[in-house]
């Protein structure tokens, strides 16, 4: 019996219909020169190819007998006629590139919970895009998963196994797995396997109490000698405190189930070749892109608050080469300097704020947990969820974040889905009560896709705050050639060497005769 973690069973509790617990992605497909039938159906097919090595695509959750304790998984057959579907976009999406309709009918799709008899996956095929300039027919492919079972670097994981590097698709050395299947679980089983992992847990938590609790405190010492600097500091602070309640703003307030969505691509060696100029690495660059449009859409409305927002950027904590699908992150506070008019000032705010993040973080990855004792944990989470969102305490309880930004590194070259070729890839994400937009972005070939997604009801022309990241990219790149004049201009020129007027070049070309010696002077 593999139990599910406390914070994936976590996902599951916090599930409401306002708040489904999904994650996935939105990718345009280029279908291959004159293809022929369905690609739904080639779709179905690679994926049963390829269901030995995806695990997660083979099982379902299976409840605890009064919900006592966190469910565990067990296997499942996925009807793929079930998971992977065809929608069909309206007439309008033939014209033009069609984003309007695909990204309206991902916001809808993103809207709607994952049934949780089955594995908790889907795909969407959108069909009906027009087709690209060389005639290469396209479609929308839109996926969920849920986040109970997955994380971003786990969706990666994923990828790797479902995406080929070739329109012809590898060939895979597949091994049926030899273990019996195990499709239901006895009460019995069930208690005394939740019995064991609860010992097993609180022996854990007793033995590395001491390691914790000393961890804690040097982290807390971090935390407020940054408070300090800030304090002491005066126009030229040396550095930037994340340790702050956050200001209220239109994204911070109870949400409805309504969801709307919007993607937004940026050169990605661009990117890398400013942050490099200007020592920033790409995610100071995505929170400064996303800080400085939220900044210009919220005054344009103004909504803008005097004190700056404040991001919610969640940290893997998973190993290096550990693939397993399941949720291995926490969640950090990044100021993201929206207070500051001049973007110089904000780009250096932000490099401060991800530098006191990483060092507190630093102190804390070892030891934040992702399992935890849960005998009793469901009913208390699930109430608590229920009285959260029907008593509206997100819209008065004091804000930690305002808004929930995440960066995924992503794959560096082109990829191919039963040999369609990926042209885009936006994440989808997840919005809470309290903050009501998510912007994930994921690098993948030469570009970097955001997704943004946001409850209709505080944000329902989120596709506005997309436009504003292509226009803070635009500032960024002015930002950038300014300061590369200024270096310009300021390097010291070469000095030029010295020429002889052409009189002296003259006169020393010509040999004088040799001065006769002086005659002795007669001392009679």
């Amino acid at each position: 019996m593999k139990q599910l973690s406390g914070l994936d069973a976590a996902f599951l509790f916090l599930e409401t219909p306002e708040m489904p617990m999904h994650v996935g992605a939105l990718n345009i497909y280029e279908l291959p020169r004159g293809h022929k039938g369905s690609f739904v159906a080639q779709l179905r097919h690679h994926i049963e190819q390829r269901l030995p090595m995806l695990p997660v695509f083979r099982r379902r959750v299976w409840w605890m007998p009064l919900n006592l304790a966190n469910p565990a998984w067990v296997d499942a057959k996925p009807d793929l006629k079930k998971h992977v579907v065809s929608v069909k976009l309206p007439k309008s999406a033939a014209q033009g590139d069609g984003m309007a309709e695909v990204e309206a009918a991902v916001g809808k799709l993103h809207s709607e919970q994952l049934d949780r008899k089955r594995p908790l996956w889907r795909f969407f095929v959108l069909e009906g895009l027009a087709p690209t300039a060389d005639g290469r027919k396209r479609v929308g492919v839109y996926s969920q998963f849920h986040h109970a079972a997955v994380d971003g670097q786990a969706a990666v994981a994923i990828a790797q196994v479902l995406l080929d590097l070739t329109p012809e698709p590898r060939a895979l050395d597949i091994h049926p797995s030899k273990r019996p299947r195990t499709l239901r679980l006895g009460v019995g089983q069930m208690l005394r396997g939740a019995i064991a992992s609860e010992v097993m847990q609180i022996t854990g938590i007793i033995n590395g109490l001491p390691s914790t609790l000393g961890t804690l405190a040097g982290a807390a010492g971090v935390a407020l000698s940054h408070t300090s600097l800030l304090r002491l500091g005066g126009n030229e602070q040396p550095t930037v405190s994340n340790v702050t309640l956050a200001p209220r703003t239109i994204l911070n307030q109870s949400i409805t189930a309504q969801r709307v969505f919007a993607g937004v691509s940026l050169p990605l060696p661009e990117l890398k070749a400013i942050g490099k100029a200007h020592d920033a690495t790409v995610n100071d660059l995505v929170l400064l892109l996303c800080g400085t449009a939220l900044r210009h859409y919220l005054l344009k409305r103004d909504q803008l608050p005097p004190k700056s927002l404040i991001a919610a950027v969640p940290i893997s904590l998973r190993a290096q080469g550990d693939t397993t699908s399941d949720t291995q992150a926490s969640m950090s506070l990044v100021s993201l300097g929206t207070h500051l008019a001049d973007m110089r000032r904000r780009f250096a705010h932000v490099k401060r704020a991800t530098a006191a993040m990483k060092e507190t973080m630093g102190k804390l990855k070892s030891i934040l947990p992702t399992n935890y004792p849960s005998i009793g944990v469901p009913w208390l989470m699930e109430a608590a969820v229920a009285l959260y969102g029907k008593a509206k305490v997100a819209d008065r309880m004091p804000l930690l974040a305002n808004v929930a930004i995440s960066n995924v590194p992503g794959p560096p070259v082109p990829l191919y889905l039963a040999s369609a070729r990926m042209a885009c890839n936006y994440p989808t994400s997840i919005v809470t009560h309290g903050l009501a937009l998510n912007i994930t972005v994921e690098s993948y070939d030469k570009q970097m896709d955001f997704g943004l997604v946001a409850s209709a009801d505080a944000m329902p022309d989120v596709r506005a705050l997309a436009d504003e990241i292509r226009q803070a990219f635009e500032a960024l790149r002015m930002l950038h050639a300014k300061s590369l004049s200024r270096a310009t201009r300021a390097a010291p020129k070469p000095a030029a060497p010295t020429a002889k007027p052409a009189a002296a070049r003259k006169k020393a070309a010509v040999p004088t005769k040799p001065r006769a010696p002086a005659r002795a002077r007669s001392t009679r």
